[in-house]
């Protein structure tokens, strides 16, 4: 028997006939290697189209607003930027009690908002428990999620009677003799709107130092401590080197106060005036636009308001572009620190 079977064994080496039991050469790897070379390179030209799309919109608005306000560059030139006439019946228009308006009140925004968005991005890294920190931000992010139409009605029907009735008479007691809480007042006017402003842009100033303040590494907080700095110290060392990115965060806020709209519109009193009291009426570009497009009837009116819109597009862009710039280098310096 066992002779019959190395024989047997010997025969089938010998010839030339693979057995029937081995499979036929695949050829679906091939094809599957065809298609993944294929793949990556569909891939990087997709999201390369999808960027530029984004990047080609941004460009094509910015040459629509300047074709459809060569009326009013071709009339006033560049001295539209600093006239203070803004005139609909005669045809003569300025940007300057706008600028203004929009200046003073993000600036008014800002001197309040900064440091309870710093007082409470240090709490809830450095100081609050950490069941205690992730509810806490939810609910400070959750302001950036209400409308500014809500903001607006809730200034007009609470926060404005409040200021006209209670604050606004005791401040011009105390600092009546500055100019800058001199003359009448309602109620509305652009520190008022100033107001509003840094309700609204707590949240985004507060959520990016969170995340700049998260991003520090925490050998350093442990560095200092080790040395024998106490608590506040090595906190003012991690505000040092996140300092960029809190100028970010600040410019970034900024940029939405620049280009806050409804609610401004509805509580700083709409009148193209330049006044050194805060209690009296402005306007803002954002407001202006949404207040006065509407009513524009001859083609030179209509094309200043977009003129108006396209220097607020030009600043909230690059205000944007420079917060984003500040941020990321403070997050990238992390990222290296965290390799090394």
């Amino acid at each position: 028997m066992l002779t019959g079977t190395n024989s047997k064994a010997a025969e089938l080496q010998g010839s030339d006939k693979l057995p029937e039991s081995v499979p036929p050469p695949n050829l679906s790897g091939t094809a599957r290697g065809k298609w993944s070379r294929l793949g990556d390179p569909l891939f990087q030209t997709t999201t390369l189209f999808f960027a530029l799309a984004i990047a080609g919109l941004v460009v094509l608005m910015m040459v629509e607003m300047a074709l459809n306000s060569r009326l009013s560059f071709q009339k006033f030139g560049f001295s539209f930027i600093w006239r203070s006439i803004w005139d609909p019946v005669s045809g003569e228009f300025g940007a300057l009690p706008f600028i203004y308006g929009t200046i003073i009140s993000s600036l008014i925004a800002l001197l309040i908002a900064v440091p309870v968005s710093l007082g409470v991005a240090i709490f809830l890294v450095e100081k609050a428990p950490r069941a205690l920190s992730p509810p806490m931000l939810f609910l400070v992010q959750l302001l950036a999620a209400i409308p500014s139409v809500v903001y607006g009605l809730w200034g007009i029907f609470i926060l404005a009677p409040l200021l006209r009735d209670q604050v606004y008479p005791r401040l011009q007691a105390a600092l009546g003799f500055l100019p800058f809480f001199q003359g009448n007042q309602n109620g509305l006017g652009l520190l008022t709107a100033g107001l509003i402003l840094s309700i609204m842009i707590v949240p985004i100033i507060t959520a990016v130092t969170t995340d700049v303040l998260k991003a520090v590494p925490g050998t350093q907080r442990e560095a200092a401590l080790a040395l024998g700095a106490t608590k506040w110290e090595a906190t003012r060392i991690v505000l040092q080197n996140a300092r960029s990115g809190i100028t970010g965060a600040i410019i970034l806020g900024l940029g939405r106060a620049i280009g806050e709209t409804m609610a401004v519109t509805m509580l700083i009193g709409n009148r193209p005036e330049i006044s050194a009291s805060l209690f009296a009426p402005s306007f803002t570009i954002a407001s202006a636009i949404a207040n006065e497009f509407t009513e524009a009837t001859s083609d030179i009116y209509l094309q200043a308001l977009i003129e108006l819109g396209l220097i607020l597009f030009l600043v909230t862009f690059l205000i944007n572009a420079l917060a984003r710039l500040l941020v990321w280098s403070v997050t990238r310096g992390s990222r290296s620190a965290a390799h090394v």
